[in-house]
């Protein structure tokens, strides 16, 4: 199917845009390759180990609009990898205009408990990758004009959070990138901004010991009555996306339900 078809097919604001979405087979990730599509984008789907969730969330998304979506595997603790995945989606969509940094990983221990390989597998892919890929992904939005690439990343990079260290530290890293990336690269016509979810409801809150309590705590203390979805976090970056936010550059946009307007650590 060539962009020509896939443009006719679903004529969205996005139609025409080739997007890589990382760890885009689960959870947020796959609410935001479902939205790009549905906008009329071909979606790259990043996964590592989860073959069968990827290519239905492939097929999910090209039943959905039209829209081409594929399935690339790659570790991006390897910077190689990064390396070859954004070729990869270049060589075979013929570009890159949108990158989503979603893929994440963590240790859930506190700050004193954990060891160095720990420190390093969460960085190498919370904050080096997203570095590395944004990088290489530039090269190729700048040759079409421009683009846009968002960072997702949490509440815990601002605030503390039980036995986040590692994530939070790499999410604090991977919001302090999105600003020095959006001053450099928005010359070229690329825009870099984040996204910060609250307490989402995913599978990955199966990693947390005290799950149960923080999803009542998250519902109680949330001014809108119900914790964040995949799909509140997916509408905010597709917007991030349109030209009508254009003069949105180097932002961290929260997506909480006023959560931490009213946080409390009890």
């Amino acid at each position: 199917m060539t962009h020509e078809t896939v443009a006719a097919a679903n004529p969205g604001p996005l139609s025409g845009a080739v997007a890589l979405v990382t760890g885009g087979s689960r959870g947020i990730g796959r609410a935001i390759t479902l939205e790009l599509a549905r906008l009329g984008a071909s979606v790259a789907i990043n996964y590592l180990r989860h073959s069968d969730q990827a290519h239905e969330t492939a097929e999910t998304a090209q039943r959905l609009s039209g829209a081409r979506a594929v399935p690339f595997k790659a570790h991006l603790g390897e910077p190689e990898q990064v390396d070859r995945l954004i070729n990869d989606v270049a060589n075979t969509f013929g570009g890159v205009d949108i990158l989503i940094n979603n893929a994440a990983s963590g240790v859930q221990r506190p700050a004193r408990e954990l060891e160095l390989r720990h420190w390093d597998w969460a960085m190498g892919i919370n904050a080096r990758a997203p570095w590395l890929a944004a990088k290489r992904a530039a090269a190729h939005m700048a040759e079409r004009g421009g683009g846009s690439i968002i960072n997702i990343s949490s509440v815990g990079a601002a605030r503390v959070m039980a036995n986040y260290t590692s994530v939070g530290v790499s999410k604090a890293a991977l919001e302090a990138l999105t600003r020095y990336l959006a001053v450099e690269l928005a010359p070229q016509g690329i825009r870099v901004n984040a996204v910060s979810g609250g307490l989402v409801k995913t599978d990955a809150l199966e990693h947390f010991e005290d799950r149960e309590q923080m999803i009542d705590r998250a519902v109680r203390d949330t001014p809108a009555g119900r914790m964040v979805t995949p799909e509140d976090i997916a509408r905010a970056v597709a917007f991030l996306c349109l030209p009508e936010s254009e003069m949105i550059i180097g932002q961290t946009i929260v997506v909480d339900g006023g959560m931490t307007l009213t946080w409390r650590t009890d």
